[in-house]
């Protein structure tokens, strides 16, 4: 619920293509990462790491708590724009 209710802005982006660190103000969320990351973590994985919420764009090693998954494609080569969240950008999750 602290994750969904919470107002995320994308504040960078980085690691992966399409991935963006995810910031909300005030959030009470501080979440350790894994003592060791996961070989593979499916592409459309949220997760949370630090002060940070994230999806992951494409399947990749990670080492952030996984909470959830979205089928929203986060990068496609072929858009014009091919990041779906830019900087700034404002993201809500939805519970599904």
């Amino acid at each position: 619920r602290r994750h969904t209710s919470a107002r995320w802005t994308a504040a960078f982006t980085g690691f992966a293509p399409g991935f963006a660190y995810l910031a909300a103000p005030g959030n009470p969320l501080q979440v350790p990462r894994r003592e060791a990351p996961r070989p593979r973590v499916p592409a459309g994985s949220v997760g949370l790491a630090g002060e940070f919420s994230g999806i992951y764009p494409r399947a990749s090693p990670g080492g952030w708590q996984l909470i959830g998954r979205t089928g929203a494609p986060l990068w496609d080569s072929s858009r014009e724009q091919p990041a779906l969240i830019l900087p700034a950008a404002v993201v809500r999750f939805k519970e599904a």
